[in-house]
């Protein structure tokens, strides 16, 4: 009996919602997400008075290690020493740049993040050019292109936007790839549960949203670092079995002559995955023959752009005739 299709669903965006109202100084460089930052308003717990009179004569149970911090580990730090929290990185500074552009253009840099336009350094220095120095500009820039909110937005495919808010063309597939990468690494390295499975997953949804194939896919993304090729190959071969899967199956539908629900319940299947595996074939194999015919406008025809051969010298037969005989 032919097994169901698999479905390969795309995993939710990790992009940070919109509605949630975020300031200035929630945006940190890549070294300190925003989610890993500690609340710096977060006093110790009081206690409780009177413990002895209440119920059962015992006060209120002290903080455990796990639970809020007394108040006495809540004094400021010693001078020069930033203030910690749980063992806590204290938040950074956000640089007065970043300040300045989610005031000019809060809907770029503000609770949401949006991938910026390539070129988009050149027109805010043009913009903002007696406000920023171009060296000041351009660090921040590379601290905001670097920060896992930004990544988490392009990797969740989201078109590039100029300085108005408007998306004005989509993220280059490897742009995308790259940052599913940084994101899942910097994950990966605050927990020490496996994020592989994701990883290939969202790999898959990216390669299948690309619209460039497989094999283009990989050649447009694959590095040097091996780690993250393994990732790559994970994730084309879980695709290379779902195709192959949904290709079998196609076969099998094709020579039982029957409709997709007579076919469905022959194998005691349901219809929806059956018409859903079947539409997917088909478009794959479309897919498959579009890419081989611009593949083949692509080539040169060696007939037409070949260079015409130099013409033969002529033969050395007039001259032997004319040779005085011996």
């Amino acid at each position: 009996m032919t097994e169901a299709p698999d479905h390969t669903t795309a995993p939710t965006s990790d992009a940070p919602a919109a509605t949630a109202p975020v300031t200035p100084a929630e945006r940190v460089d890549a070294s300190a997400p925003a989610a890993d930052m500690p609340s710096a308003d977060a006093p110790g717990r009081k206690r409780s008075r009177g413990g002895r009179g209440r119920r059962g004569g015992k006060g209120e149970r002290p903080a455990t290690a796990g639970g809020d911090a007394p108040a006495a580990q809540t004094a400021p730090p010693p001078a020069g020493k930033p203030a910690r929290k749980n063992g806590a990185s204290a938040p950074r500074k956000v640089h007065p740049v970043l300040e300045r552009l989610f005031e000019l253009y809060p809907q770029l840099f503000g609770a949401r993040f949006r991938p910026l336009k390539l070129g988009i350094y050149q027109e805010l220095l043009a913009a903002h050019g007696d406000e920023f120095k171009a060296e000041d500009l351009k660090l921040a820039m590379g601290l905001h292109a670097r920060s896992t909110r930004y990544l988490e937005c392009v990797a969740a495919g989201h078109p590039r936007h100029d300085l108005q808010g408007r998306p004005v063309e989509p993220v280059a597939p490897e742009h995308i790839h790259h940052a599913i990468l940084e994101v899942f690494r910097r994950r990966q390295g605050r927990t020490q549960d496996d994020l592989s499975g994701q990883l290939r997953d969202r790999i898959i949804a990216a390669i299948e949203a690309s619209g460039v194939g497989r094999e283009a896919y990989a050649e447009r993304v694959r590095a040097r670092d091996d780690a993250s090729n393994v990732a790559l190959d994970d994730a084309l071969a879980e695709l290379a079995r779902q195709a192959a899967k949904r290709e079998a199956l196609m076969r099998a539908f094709e020579a039982s002559g029957k409709t997709e629900a007579e076919f469905a319940e022959m194998y005691g299947m349901d219809l929806k995955d059956v018409a859903y595996a079947l539409a997917r074939a088909r478009r794959d194999k479309a897919d498959d023959e579009k890419r081989a015919a611009e593949a083949a406008l692509a080539v040169p025809d060696p007939e037409i752009d070949a260079p015409e051969a130099p013409e033969a010298p002529p033969a050395d037969d007039a001259t032997e005739d004319t040779k005085p005989q011996g």
